[in-house]
């Protein structure tokens, strides 16, 4: 964390976004639900989906880019399929809404599946599938974003990061959430990495040449380095068939920046699914067994520990933020009074 850190809580911080982001053509609804996700990113320790997001979003919706006073709508075409357009608005209210109904119909049905398109950037994968999960569900979710990643053996970014969130509720405890990027990083470190004038570690992306980087504004000139080599690009390919050919978003090859306030709406897609299990009791024994036998081994560890340790901080001590992006926020708010 920068030297200059500033620490805040929980409702300043939500506060202050929300202030933020009325001061930029966006509507009051609209700004709590992003001011929700972003502050929620930041206390999981995913800053490059929290604060240093603001400026960006902000930008986009006073440029127009984005619709700030959009309200997404819900449409069903079967028991089940629950399908949600976000109205070229953030992806935030679109995804509460996917969230919310399909909590419900998951409920009532035992499974639902929530297509969002003409959408955002979605943050946190891990902050949706986590309120799927504390409502006794199995959560997962994909998302495509702007061209990130090349086809294996080729080096002209394709596909996006497409990250990938599970989320599996226990009995009396905190969900189970994995959340990971496809890429080795998430390419909003290499974005924050960028605003805050540091190099990138080498191993995490590619300049336009395809030569290893670790110069940030290369790395976003070129692409990102997949997990896993070729099973990296091949699981993207799935996640962009779910999040783009299945919702109807733009495939990644054609969602514009998530970062700059020109050009046409991004028009990405999210795909997400709810999974009421069989027999709730009789889930949270086995998966209580699986998780055990992961902690009996030395040196091992449940994903998503740092996560929960983080969560339960911010809850306690409040946000600690990068003060050149508390500035930003503090500044843009104040545009509105």
């Amino acid at each position: 964390m920068p030297h200059d850190a500033q620490t805040i809580s929980i409702q300043d911080a939500e506060s202050m976004v929300v202030k933020a982001l009325e001061a930029s053509k966006v509507s009051h609804a609209a700004a709590l639900s992003v001011a929700h996700a972003i502050v929620a990113a930041e206390a999981e320790g995913q800053i490059g989906h929290g604060f240093s997001r603001l400026s960006d979003y902000a930008a986009q919706a006073k440029s127009g880019k984005v619709n700030g006073h959009a309200e997404p709508t819900c449409r069903t075409s079967g028991p089940a399929a629950l399908h949600i357009d976000a109205q070229n608005g953030f992806a935030y209210p679109a995804l509460d809404l996917a969230v919310m109904q399909g909590i419900e119909t998951a409920t009532a049905q035992g499974v639902a599946y929530m297509t969002v398109t003409r959408s955002h950037h979605c943050g946190a994968l891990s902050v949706q599938v986590d309120r799927i999960a504390q409502a006794g569900l199995i959560g997962m979710m994909v998302a495509n974003s702007p061209p990130a990643i090349a086809p294996w053996g080729a080096s002209t970014p394709l596909f996006g990061t497409n990250p990938i969130a599970f989320a599996a509720p226990r009995p009396g405890g905190t969900p189970l959430v994995v959340d990971l990027s496809l890429s080795v990083v998430a390419r909003g470190k290499v974005m924050h990495a960028h605003k805050s004038g540091s190099q990138i570690p080498l191993g995490w992306a590619l300049d336009a040449k395809g030569h290893p980087t670790t110069d940030p504004e290369k790395a976003l000139a070129g692409s990102m380095v997949p997990i896993g080599d070729a099973k990296g690009t091949a699981l993207a390919l799935i996640v962009e068939i779910l999040s783009a050919v299945v919702t109807g978003a733009n495939p990644s090859a054609d969602v514009s920046s998530f970062f700059t306030a020109d050009g046409p709406p991004p028009g990405s897609g999210q795909f997400l699914i709810a999974i009421k299990p069989h027999d709730a009791a009789a889930f949270g024994d086995r998966i209580e067994r699986v998780l055990a036998s992961i902690k009996a081994l030395d040196g091992a560890r449940i994903p998503g520990t740092r996560r929960i340790a983080a969560l339960n901080r911010a809850q306690e001590f409040g946000i600690t933020v990068p003060g050149q992006y508390l500035e930003i926020a503090r500044s843009l708010a104040m545009r509105g009074t």
